[in-house]
């Protein structure tokens, strides 16, 4: 989404006091103040203060996750641009310095706390569209196929695990058929060889009542017919170190001249999405999978900037690296049932925004509280934690030890966050006992599935975060520092357990009164310690 450059701005919305364009912004944090934004993968490291050490330059970098140009302060205070910057936050100090000719600084104060400045931003610089996500992967568990099929994704398999589902008692929702699926990379049909009946495949699993999410990339297999074909026309990011004929053979395209991308899966060929016909060829093949198989939707993975930051990489327009994210992210706005993990300045439109692969491991269950926030601070409301339990597949591979309680007290956190997404499954690596905890998640969460959504509905229009802080919510109130709960809209807070061994926490109660899901009354403002048994998740409702 483009607006109207940082200058042109100023001059029609702002006062000259409230917007300044500059190429960089140094000041002094001021006493007590804490910024956030920048990278939503720096969540847990936020908020940054006078005591904060962090370098980050956002020039064909969002570190795996979402990236925004925007730094927001509890003061007031805001840094944003429409390309990206580099910031150092150290020594009390914040610079932000533009990158790239055309970068320019836009800096001023609206009003004195965190709210207040993310509302006026979000209004200004990334307006929320009116539009959400499909209400499905608000209401309902997501299951991705992942971490029990990973690269040997096969019909059967396929089927097995969404009855499993099923037969386990787990309410059905969005199904996402992860890598592998396809004939190769670019090549978006079913495997021949793995799918015998793909048709009849979606068949039975929109009777189990699953909607189905397929995964896609921006590569393309090298020497692979689709990858001849994009070639011959141009489609694909020309490598610009390599000679060619005579004259501007920028556009003559040969397959000789074709860049190939090292990525996670090899080394391949990338789509010019610069090119409308690349971006139209794409989504003629999205559209045939929905018009052929009944796919409903996409994950769209893999369009990391720093894919594309080698200064060699010559593209149909000229493009920053993020620019590459953008276009591969904007192919996703034609479809409700969708989800990204890589974005930039995508903020306010209707696209899923998932945190990155976590691991198996208890410090980074506790990023997830810390990263929502964050994400909703950097105006990508429609947010979903990463998978129950971590998404890398590695933890799960034959001879790793799976921590049950790490994976009960992962779907806890995940349950009234906005999504929640298994993808490891619970029946298979729990107790009876603890798979129940885990099942009466997923049932919580689809109780409070229309809530969700209303909010969401909410968001669309005011731009305003999902999840957020206390301090978002009670500014001015001292919780700046309380970054292991938050609040579902502004009425329903949320206290998971992400300490292993932890029976008990501290709970921290805004004004009003407060009632539990274990039936108590709690009147606040207060601290209280509280149990929390290996069963329960705390949440609490405000009953003024």
């Amino acid at each position: 989404m483009q607006i109207a450059g940082p200058s042109l701005l100023c001059a029609l919305l702002l006062t000259a006091a409230d917007c300044r364009a500059q190429e960089v912004y140094s000041e002094e944090l001021l006493p007590d103040e804490r910024w956030y934004g920048g990278l939503s993968v720096d969540g847990y490291r936020m908020p940054y203060t006078v005591e904060s050490d962090i370098e980050r330059n956002l020039y064909g970098n969002n570190a795996g996750n979402q990236a925004q140009p925007l730094l927001l302060s509890d003061k007031g205070r805001y840094v944003w641009s429409e390309e990206p910057f580099r910031y150092v936050i150290r020594d009390g100090r914040i610079e932000v310095t533009a990158q790239g000719k055309d970068g320019e600084l836009m800096t001023g104060t609206e009003g004195d706390n965190l709210r207040e400045v993310y509302r006026y931003a979000s209004k200004r610089f990334f307006p929320s569209n009116g539009k959400t996500p499909a209400p499905l992967l608000f209401t309902q568990p997501q299951y991705n196929t992942w971490i029990e099929l990973t690269y040997d994704q096969k019909q059967e398999a396929i089927l097995t695990y969404a009855r499993s589902i099923i037969d386990q008692g787990y309410p059905p929702g969005v199904l996402m058929i992860d890598d592998t699926w396809q004939e190769d990379y670019g090549d978006w049909r079913f495997s021949g060889s793995r799918f015998a009946d793909p048709e009849g495949m979606m068949d039975s699993l929109h009777a189990l009542g699953f909607e189905v999410m397929l995964w896609i990339c921006p590569f393309v297999s090298a020497d692979s017919d689709e990858y001849r074909y994009l070639a011959e026309r141009g489609l694909l990011l020309l490598d610009g170190s390599l000679p060619g004929p005579e004259g501007d053979a920028r556009w003559q395209n040969t397959r000789d001249r074709v860049a190939i991308v090292r990525w996670w899966n090899g080394a391949s060929g990338l789509l010019d999405l610069s090119n409308p016909a690349a971006r139209d060829w794409l989504q003629a093949q999205l559209d045939t999978l929905q018009e052929q198989y009944g796919v409903d939707g996409f994950k769209l993975d893999a369009g990391d900037a720093a894919f594309y930051a080698d200064s060699t990489l010559v593209s149909y327009n000229p493009s920053s690296p993020n620019d590459h994210t953008t276009y591969f992210a904007e192919i996703g706005l034609k479809y409700p049932l969708n989800e990204y993990r890589a974005s930039w300045k995508m903020a306010g439109l209707p696209l899923v925004q998932r945190l990155r692969d976590k691991a198996h491991d208890w410090g980074d269950l506790q990023q997830l509280v810390p990263g929502i926030i964050a994400q909703g601070l950097m105006g990508y409301a429609y947010t979903c934690p990463d998978m129950i339990g971590g998404g890398e597949y590695t933890s799960f591979l034959p001879g790793s030890v799976i921590d049950e309680e790490l994976v009960v007290r992962s779907a806890q956190t995940s349950a009234l966050m906005p999504m929640m997404q298994f993808s490891v499954a619970p029946w298979r690596v729990l107790s009876v006992e603890n798979n129940q905890i885990c099942k009466d998640m997923a049932l919580l969460h689809v109780e409070y599935g229309e809530e969700i959504f209303a909010l969401a509905e909410e968001s669309s229009r005011t731009g305003e975060p999902i999840a957020r802080s206390l301090d978002y919510n009670y500014p001015g109130a001292g919780y700046g520092d309380v970054h292991d709960q938050f609040m579902l809209g502004t009425r329903l807070l949320v206290a998971p357990i992400t300490e292993q061994g932890a029976r008990e926490r501290s709970v921290t109660f805004p004004e009003g009164e407060w009632r539990g899901d274990d039936g108590s009354t709690v009147t606040g403002p207060t601290t209280l310690t509280i149990d929390v048994p290996l069963e329960r998740l705390p949440y609490y409702r405000l009953t003024e």
